[in-house]
């Protein structure tokens, strides 16, 4: 072992580095990320410490608890099992195919690491939830604002817990491969992490959007539609199937997901890093990681400052800790920007683009999402028509809502990279000055990423309060209460959804401009020439170029479909079963009998863990086949390998569909959701009007787009990315 890893932690320990600031910088980083552990179970205790309510609220929760609990071990180890197989294939490929003991180990050991660390993170995120639901449903017999301190501090266990074992992950990993003495080779050897975060969270998160959108369905056509039932009804037997898909999709899933973009861009801004190790040095490869945990820093204390004011409404709450958490992550970035990289302010001014672009996601999301703005009162109006015009308004808009994204990310692309090219980085070309400046913007992005993951679990969380108040029969008061945290937690799910789209589109620009760089390195030793007269160009009149382009745009659309149709499948189970149940117990309905609900939980967790392999396989497959099959034909005018730019041109189409697919299905299918809300608020005849049932048809073609197939486009992206990266030198 110690020959092919060749530097032991313990070794790292004692050595005398090269770079003494670096090490300092490296131990800081590893530091406040296990003060960010340490802060989470602080926030995990304060939760656990609530009153848990009444026995009948205490009997609802521990059955959602054992669902999502049984759902996550048999998940999990699907998913542990893919991951040792597709290590083995790692190992054997590198072993074989460059025979290079010690690079082969080291990816599979970094393939490793970040898929268990992945898996970490979207329990942890389901395991708070579902106990800080009772808690919340507890605290809103008496008070809101207590109710809603739980939620997002439950929320905040998750989102600062996963923050935290991203950065020590890669740092770790960074330190255990002898970073700080050799910092220009490792950056390469661990992008296996993010692969290995990648391919856990595209499984986590299409199988729990897959369990927790078959489940709605299910419940709402059968329970709603059908028998005119109210949502959380307990005469619903898929009531708490739909209870547990709040958990293992919004929470253990989003947990995975966040947890594989902080990493796989951390990792892809460290190889950019390297090219420009000549001016900063060991600084700027360790740049990402520094202001990743001063954002954690600026997270925590936005998450603490959060207290409802009298009646105000809880989501002018939310914002303000988002609002302060942005403002202490831009001082957080000066900082970094004073320490490692000279003091440059334009690059401190890529930075801020970043994190003004977080907020411009935000609010387009709301704008598209919200009740109080056109988009969702426009689809509400055709409502009244029925349910054909609600489909196709609800299409429109979603359609429309990709311009003004596309526009916002062009705009902080291009004005980053700008801002890399006047920094004026001496030695360096304007094209990796200005790269650099996109990959700093993108860590501006991701600076709030844990408070904004904390907003995301608050949703599902307060979801779940509201339910367990509904079927224990608590006062209309106390459900008012839930109703009111449940509005605001259905907002912060949108607004993380755009969030998280708008962080993978620059995360996939930088990520690609990684492969670029990791390509050109590889060809560079292996040529002996110097890395900038290696050329590389994607040429779209290439034959090869031109069909990895289209299988990318493609593979989006296949993709896709493969999620939804598992939805329907799963759904139509469960719509089977809750109608048996109706009819072969009529007592259910008289509420003189209890409904079977394991049943459905069982039927859901098989379909779901089922139906998730072909789509996620799909995905792990295509860039790798296209690589190898186009690798042996010419290269391009200019020497660049064919294989490497067939996957570039895959890779490259790839992002941009996906980047408006993910769009088009997070913001219309929220839109279809809250038009829905806002008619159940008394609008256009309210519940049980002809509008309401129409709004329901609407909500339901919409959940599988928001909830399923769009956010496992998020994980796509970068999974794209990410094994383009670890398997570049199998395509030269």
């Amino acid at each position: 072992m110690n020959h092919f890893l060749n530097a032991p932690f313990a070794l790292w320990l004692q050595a005398v580095p090269t770079d003494a600031s670096g090490q300092t910088t490296l131990f800081t980083i590893l530091g406040i990320s296990a003060i960010g552990m340490l802060v989470a179970a602080y926030l995990a205790r304060f939760v656990l410490a609530k009153d848990t309510g009444t026995p009948d609220m205490r009997r609802i929760s521990d059955a959602i608890k054992r669902g999502a609990e049984a759902y996550m071990k048999r998940q999990n180890r699907t998913i542990a099992g893919l991951a040792v197989v597709l290590a083995v294939i790692i190992y054997v490929a590198y072993y074989l195919g460059k025979g290079e003991t010690q690079l082969a180990a080291r990816m599979t050991i970094s393939f490793l690491f970040g898929a268990i660390c992945s898996l970490a993170a979207g329990f942890s995120g389901m395991w708070v939830s579902i106990r800080a639901n009772i808690r919340v449903a507890a605290a809103a017999r008496s008070s809101l604002g207590e109710a809603m301190q739980i939620a997002l501090r439950g929320g905040a266990v998750t989102g600062i817990a996963v923050t935290a074992l991203s950065l020590f992950g890669v740092g770790l990993l960074f330190a255990f491969f002898d970073g700080v003495n050799k910092p220009q080779d490792v950056p390469g050897q661990i992008v296996a992490f993010g692969f290995g975060a990648s391919f856990v969270a595209l499984f986590a998160q299409l199988g729990g959007g897959i369990y927790t959108k078959a489940a709605d369905v299910g419940a709402d056509l059968v329970g709603k539609v059908e028998a005119g039932i109210p949502e959380d009804d307990p005469r619903n037997p898929a009531v708490i199937a739909d209870l547990v898909g709040d958990n293992v999709g919004d929470c253990a899933g989003r947990g995975a997901d966040i947890f594989e973009s902080t990493a796989a861009e951390n990792i892809g801004a460290m190889i950019l890093g390297v090219t420009l190790y000549k001016v900063f040095g060991l600084s700027g490869i360790l740049f990402p990681l520094y202001t990743c945990a001063l954002g954690l820093i600026a997270s925590i204390i936005g998450v603490f400052t959060v207290k409802l004011k009298g009646e105000e409404d809880p989501m002018t709450a939310l914002n303000r800790g988002f609002f302060v958490a942005s403002f202490i992550a831009i001082g957080g970035f000066y900082i970094a920007v004073q320490q490692l990289l000279g003091g440059n302010l334009w690059l401190f001014g890529a930075g801020v683009v970043g994190i003004a672009t977080s907020f411009l996601f935000v609010f387009l999301t709301q704008y598209y999402t919200d009740h109080r703005y056109r988009p969702v009162r426009f689809i509400a109006e055709s409502c009244t028509t029925g349910p054909a015009t609600t489909i196709i308004s609800g299409l429109a808009i979603g359609m429309e809502c990709t311009g003004l994204v596309v526009m916002t990310i062009t705009i902080a692309i291009f004005g980053s990279y700008w801002m890399g090219i006047q920094a004026a980085l001496p030695g360096v070309s304007s094209l990796s000055s200005g790269l650099y400046g996109t990959a700093i913007a993108t860590m501006g992005v991701l600076s709030t990423a844990a408070y904004v993951l904390a907003m995301d679990t608050f949703g599902p969380i307060t979801d779940n309060a509201g339910g367990i108040v509904e079927m224990s029969k608590q006062p209309p008061e106390v459900r008012h209460r839930t109703d009111l945290l449940d509005a605001a937690g259905n907002t912060t799910k949108a607004l993380t959804k755009g969030y998280a789209i708008g962080s993978a589109a620059l995360a996939a620009f930088l990520l690609f401009s990684a492969y670029i760089d990791e390509v050109k390195m590889v060809l560079s030793k292996r040529l002996d020439k110097p890395f900038e007269s290696i050329p590389f160009s994607v040429d779209i009149g290439q034959v090869p170029v031109f069909i990895g382009a289209l299988l990318g745009g493609m593979l989006v659309f296949l993709f896709s479909s493969l999620a939804i149709q598992a939805v329907g499948k799963v759904a139509q189970t469960v719509i089977r079963e809750v109608r048996r149940q109706f009819r072969d117990n009529p007592g259910i309905m008289q509420g003189t009998s209890d409904p079977d609900y394991g049943q459905c939980v069982d039927i859901v967790t098989a379909g779901a863990l089922k139906a998730m392999i072909l789509p996620g396989l799909l995905a792990v497959s295509s860039p790798v086949l296209v690589g190898l099959v186009f690798r042996n034909l010419p290269p391009a005018a200019d020497g660049t390998p064919m294989g490497a730019c067939a996957v570039a041109a895959m890779l490259m189409v790839g992002t941009i569909t996906g980047i408006l697919m993910a769009t088009f299905m997070n913001n219309g299918g929220g839109a279809w959701d809250n038009a829905k809300k806002y008619i159940e608020l008394g609008h256009h005849g309210g519940k049980g009007s002809d509008a309401h049932k129409a709004s329901v048809v609407g909500d339901t073609v919409g959940d599988p787009f928001k909830d399923t197939a769009g956010p496992s486009i998020h994980v796509l992206i970068k999974l794209l990315s990410t094994i383009t990266l670890v398997a570049a030198p199998l395509f030269l």
